[in-house]
């Protein structure tokens, strides 16, 4: 295994980066969201095995106060050995703010627990789209 992380968005294929997604399983991602998404992101972290990409993770920061990190996928034959918590570490670092929010998905909790995370009771989300808000309440990402 030849893993090694990127920030650059050059090379990346889209179409294999919503795979990935998928396989973590992450859900269906639009390729082309996914992209635009992770070029405004202004920290990316991308694990690449060779010349294939793997996993990813990105992040947005005031590089002051806050952080926040999205879309953290890894393939499933990549996980628990320890990936995971290098993309995490990868973006945590560059993000140059004492305070790291996290957007998980449900069952992951143990992870970032183990990575020093806590549960906030305070967060909120609103969605503009019901269909939208009624759709991560039924993945129980929401009350």
């Amino acid at each position: 295994m030849s893993v090694w992380f990127s920030e650059s968005v050059d090379g990346v294929d889209w179409e294999r980066l919503a795979l990935v997604f998928k396989r973590a399983p992450l859900g269906i991602r639009d390729p082309a969201c996914l992209q635009e998404a992770f070029q405004n992101s202004q920290i990316r972290c991308f694990v690449w095995d060779g010349g294939e990409l793997v996993g990813a993770g990105r992040a947005m920061t005031d590089g002051v106060r806050n952080t926040v990190i999205f879309d953290v996928a890894l393939l499933p034959e990549y996980q628990g050995r320890g990936l995971g918590s290098e993309i995490m570490n990868f973006l945590m670092e560059r993000s140059r703010a004492p305070r790291v929010l996290l957007f998980a998905a449900p069952g992951k909790e143990t992870f970032y627990a183990k990575l020093g995370y806590r549960k906030m009771k305070t967060a909120m989300v609103k969605y503009s789209d019901p269909e939208m808000a009624e759709h991560y309440q039924q993945l129980g990402y929401t009350e």
